[in-house]
C-alpha cells in the first residue's frame, strides 16, 4: 500500500504491502517490477562486470586475515577489528558502565522519552543484557513510549505474525489439517447431544496438489518454491563465520530457518517486490540482536519481533529494491545523485576528481552501500554499531545512511585523490579498515540540508 509514494505500513502487522499499484502506474505497466530471485548487481560501466553479487562473500587483499579477536558468536566475514587494536582502558570500562547504566534508566521509564533514548543510542549502546533489543524495537516504532502498552503490543503483534505463517507458509494440505483438528478439538470440547460420527472435509478437484489451475492454493504455494530456494542459498552464505548464522549444528540450522520464513513471508505478501537477494544481510542484525536478548520471553519471540522490524526498516528504502524504479525520484540513482551532492556541499575537490578526473560514479561502489544499509562493508560488532546511529537518527535512517557514505570517501580522500579509476573503485568496493567511532564523527559533523529526509514509519 502506498501513500504519497511511500511504503505505507498497515496498523500493527496488518497486510502489509499488497502491491505498488500507484508506481506501476507512474512507470508504464503492472507487471510485476522484479523476477523472483533476482540478484543486486553493482552497476557496471562499459559492460565490465564490478563486483557482482556472487563475490560479494570474498574479501579483498587489502583486509588481512585475521579473525576477530571476540566471542565465536562474533567471527564474521574474516575481517580484523576496525577500531584499533581491542585494549580497553579503564575510562573506556567506566564510561561504558555510565552509558549502560543511562540505558537501562531511560527503558525502566513509565513513558520513554524518545529524543534522550535517540541522543544516547547515537553514541552507541552497550552489548549485552537486551538494552539494544530494546531500544531498537523503540526506535523503529515497534514498541510504543508507553512503558504499560508493551505487553499488549506484543503480544498482539506476535499473534497476528503467527496466523500470517499459518495461513501462507503452511502447504495446502498442513493448513487443512490444522484447520480439521482445530475443529475437532472445539467439537469435542463443547457438549453435544448428537454422538455422530466427526465429518472430514473433502477437498476439491481445484485444490489437488497435481492441479493446473491458476486459483488453486496449491498452484500458489508451489509458485515460491523457487524464491524459497534462493532464500536458501543466500542464508547458508549469511556471516559465515559466525556459529549463530553458518553450520550444521541444530542451533544454527534453527536461526536459519526462523530467518527463512520471515524472507518468504515478506516475500508472499510482497508480490510486486518478492525477495532480493541482499535482504537476508539487512534481516540478520536485527534477528541477532533480538535473538540474544536476555529476556527470555523476547528471545523466544525473536522472529515474530524480527518481521515486523524488518518490515518497518524496508519501509524506507523498498524502493532502491525495484529495478523499473531505478530513474523515478524515489529509485536508487536519485538517491545515489543526493550522495553525489553530499559530497559536492561538503568537499568539491573529491567530488570533481571523482565524477570527472577518474569518473568513479556514485553507481559503481555506492548501490551496494546503500541497499543494503552497510551490512557487507564492516565486521559485525561495527555493523550493530552503525546501525545504532542510523536507527536513532532524527531526520531518518536514508539521512543517516548518506552521511555516512559521504564521510566514508572523505575519510580516504588523500588515497582517492592519488588513486585512478581502477584504484579507486578497488578501495571502495572492499573498503579498508577504519576507526568506526571516528568515521560517524565524521558523518555527524557533515553539512546538509536534513529538511528533506523523512523516517517512515
Amino acid at each position: 500500500m502506498l501513500k504519497n509514494g511511500k511504503l505505507k505500513l498497515p496498523d500493527k502487522l496488518g497486510g502489509l504491502v499488497s502491491g505498488f499499484d500507484d508506481k506501476e502506474m507512474k512507470n508504464g505497466g503492472s507487471d510485476p517490477v522484479l523476477e523472483s530471485g533476482e540478484e543486486l548487481e553493482i552497476m557496471e560501466p562499459n559492460g565490465i562486470e564490478l563486483g557482482h553479487k556472487e563475490n560479494a562473500y570474498e574479501f579483498d587483499d587489502l583486509v588481512n586475515d585475521t579473525d576477530v579477536d571476540n566471542e565465536d558468536a562474533f567471527r564474521t566475514r574474516k575481517r580484523p577489528d576496525k577500531d584499533g587494536s581491542g585494549q580497553v582502558s579503564v575510562m573506556e570500562v567506566i564510561a561504558a558502565d555510565e552509558k549502560r547504566s543511562d540505558v537501562e534508566y531511560e527503558l525502566s521509564q513509565k513513558e520513554i522519552n524518545l529524543e534522550k533514548l535517540r541522543r544516547i543510542a547515537s553514541m552507541g549502546l552497550p552489548d549485552g543484557g537486551g538494552l539494544r533489543a530494546t531500544a531498537w524495537k523503540l526506535l523503529l516504532g515497534y514498541l510504543s513510549p508507553s512503558h504499560d502498552l508493551w505487553e499488549k503490543e506484543l503480544t498482539e503483534n506476535r499473534q497476528k505474525y503467527a496466523m500470517l505463517k499459518e495461513e501462507l507458509l503452511l502447504s495446502p494440505s498442513e493448513y487443512t489439517r490444522v484447520k480439521e483438528d482445530a475443529m475437532i478439538s472445539a467439537e469435542l470440547s463443547g457438549e453435544h447431544d448428537d454422538a455422530g460420527p466427526l465429518k472430514r472435509q473433502g477437498i476439491s478437484h481445484g485444490d489437488h496438489p497435481l492441479s493446473i489451475v491458476k486459483a488453486s492454493a496449491w498452484h500458489h504455494y508451489f509458485k515460491h518454491t523457487e524464491i524459497a530456494e534462493q532464500i536458501d542459498r543466500d542464508l547458508l552464505r549469511t556471516h559465515p563465520d559466525m556459529k549463530f548464522f553458518s553450520g550444521e549444528s541444530s542451533f544454527s540450522k534453527k536461526n536459519r530457518e526462523a530467518m527463512r520464513k520471515i524472507l518468504l513471508l515478506f516475500a508472499k505478501l510482497n508480490p510486486a517486490i518478492r525477495y532480493v537477494q541482499g535482504m537476508n544481510e539487512v534481516l540478520a542484525p536485527i534477528f541477532y540482536v533480538f535473538s540474544t536478548d536476555t529476556d527470555e520471553q523476547n528471545a523466544v519471540n525473536a522472529e515474530a519481533d524480527s518481521f515486523s522490524c524488518f518490515v518497518r526498516l524496508l519501509s524506507d528504502s523498498v524502493d532502491h529494491f525495484c529495478q523499473q524504479l531505478d530513474n523515478s525520484p524515489v529509485g536508487i540513482l536519485s538517491t545515489l545523485s543526493r550522495l553525489a551532492e553530499l559530497l559536492k556541499e561538503n568537499d568539491e575537490e573529491l567530488w570533481k576528481h571523482l565524477e570527472f578526473t577518474t569518473k568513479v560514479k556514485p553507481q559503481f561502489y555506492a548501490f551496494r552501500w546503500i541497499t543494503l544499509l552497510l551490512t557487507q562493508e564492516f565486521n559485525f560488532q561495527s555493523i550493530l554499531r552503525i546501525w545504532d546511529s542510523l536507527l536513532s537518527n532524527p531526520f531518518g535512517i536514508q539521512d543517516m545512511l548518506l552521511r555516512i557514505c559521504c564521510a566514508m570517501l572523505l575519510c580516504m580522500k588523500s588515497r582517492l585523490l592519488s588513486g585512478d579509476f581502477a584504484a579507486n573503485l578497488r578501495l571502495l568496493q572492499h573498503y579498508p579498515d577504519i576507526n568506526i567511532e571516528h568515521l560517524l564523527r565524521v558523518a555527524q559533523d557533515l553539512s546538509a540540508d536534513t529538511s528533506s529526509y523523512s523516517l517512515s514509519l
